[in-house]
């Protein structure tokens, strides 16, 4: 890794916590990700020359605090300022900036923005594409792809989400554990979505991120101490905890991706697969299943498996069933497609689908699933065009060269 790439790594570490403080300070997101865009522009400058501070945490929150108070002072708005920020002014060390991050009141300033932006005065939908956008610092086009719509129409749903949360952000308080609650499915929903992005992340070079995925079983931990009799938060640790347990196995030293069952099995880490199992468990006991836990209970069985021919598909394929009757959407029905291939065949799988075509077009995963499918029954012209336009979806660079090398194996057929 050149040291541009790894610079870039600490940034995209770095972006919740500083984008989190500076809010909480200064009550206004779009100062706040201003203050870490020109902090990170100055970073990329500073440290190829001096190297990468000790806490690039705190360095980032320190020049992203000073360049918006300086912003607001040209304005002339220092009245606008409390005497906390004001006092902060003397702090210009970066341990000093590392120990007030540091305090209990500090510490937990990325939850506290996750609640924030799933203030209900904000759609769902709102929600969700706003903590992407903010707290994970997903491109739009990225955002729309998760949500399955055009890039226009999601810069207009952020457009009227930001306008909102900036009404929002100038009044917002810790939200009270009654306010807490009522919010939680979508916090919890924010959580795995910046695991997910860290999992399985299609920006640049990197696939796999560890730190967003580190930072969002870190935050899933916190929503239970929170709240440690739901089980849905228990579902959504679990779940976190062994997917990543998987990390080690899913690409090469080249950083080529390797699919779930091709991997090899001893890389992956038995710690956290025992912990997430427990926690399936202990969820699904108190007799209220929901989405995370179905999708915890799905990771499970494939940790169970020593080797991929001894996955439980057809258990699979009904906690699928049953997850899309809980959360019907052509995701959950893409995934249990793929187990319905595992059970029934490739013509089964296709059968279903093909009626998610309307639905999935925008979609990448759709398109390689469906070319695995098709090249699987002979049908290797349909396959070609299924594999082109996957790679026509903007695929990371892990991802292009796996489609790419699926696609050339079968123009060699």
């Amino acid at each position: 890794m050149n040291d541009q790439t790894l610079m870039q790594a600490h940034l995209a570490a770095a972006r919740p916590q500083v984008i989190a403080a500076l809010t909480r300070s200064f009550r206004d997101i779009d100062l706040a990700e201003d203050g870490f865009q020109e902090a990170s522009l100055r970073a990329l400058k500073r440290w190829h020359a001096d190297g990468i501070p000790r806490h690039p945490t705190g360095w980032l929150v320190r020049v992203g605090r000073n360049v918006i108070i300086d912003r607001l002072r040209k304005l002339d708005r220092e009245s606008a300022l409390g005497d906390v920020q004001l006092q902060m002014l003397a702090v210009d060390t970066e341990a000093a900036l590392m120990e007030a991050i540091d305090r209990a009141e500090l510490r937990d300033d990325v939850l506290r923005l996750l609640f924030m932006c799933c203030h209900p005065d904000l759609t769902a939908q709102d929600q969700l594409a706003l903590a992407l956008k903010v707290v994970v610092g997903l491109p739009t086009p990225r955002i729309a792809r998760a949500f399955v719509v055009k890039p226009r129409t999601m810069e207009q749903r952020l457009t009227r989400a930001r306008r909102r949360a900036a009404e929002v952000a100038e009044s917002i308080d810790t939200p009270t554990r009654e306010q807490r609650l009522h919010r939680l499915e979508a916090v919890s929903t924010m959580v795995y979505l910046l695991f997910s992005q860290g999992y399985s992340g299609s920006d640049g070079d990197a696939h796999i991120r560890s730190e967003l995925c580190n930072e969002a079983i870190r935050l899933a931990r916190l929503l239970l101490d929170l709240f440690p009799s739901q089980p849905e938060l228990i579902g959504l640790l679990a779940l976190c905890l062994l997917q990543h347990a998987r990390r080690d196995a899913r690409m090469t030293t080249d950083g080529l991706l390797i699919p779930l069952d091709k991997q090899d099995r001893s890389k992956w880490h038995a710690e956290p697969i025992r912990e997430g199992r427990n926690l399936v468990q202990k969820a699904l006991r108190k007799g209220h299943p929901g989405p995370m836990q179905l999708q915890a209970a799905i990771a499970a069985l494939h940790c169970e498996a020593s080797t991929a021919e001894q996955t439980d598909w057809a258990q699979i394929e009904q906690l699928y069933r049953l997850l899309y009757e809980m959360t019907p959407s052509p995701i959950v029905a893409l995934n249990h497609a793929v187990a319905v291939h595992k059970v029934d065949g490739a013509d089964a799988a296709l059968m279903q689908l093909d009626e998610l075509d309307n639905d999935l077009q925008d979609y990448l995963y759709y398109h390689s699933t469906r070319a695995g499918l098709l090249v699987e029954l002979g049908q290797i012209t349909e396959a070609r065009k299924a594999y082109q336009r996957a790679l026509d979806l903007q695929p990371s660079h892990a991802e292009a060269h796996y489609l790419k090398k699926r696609l050339s194996s079968i123009e060699r057929k």
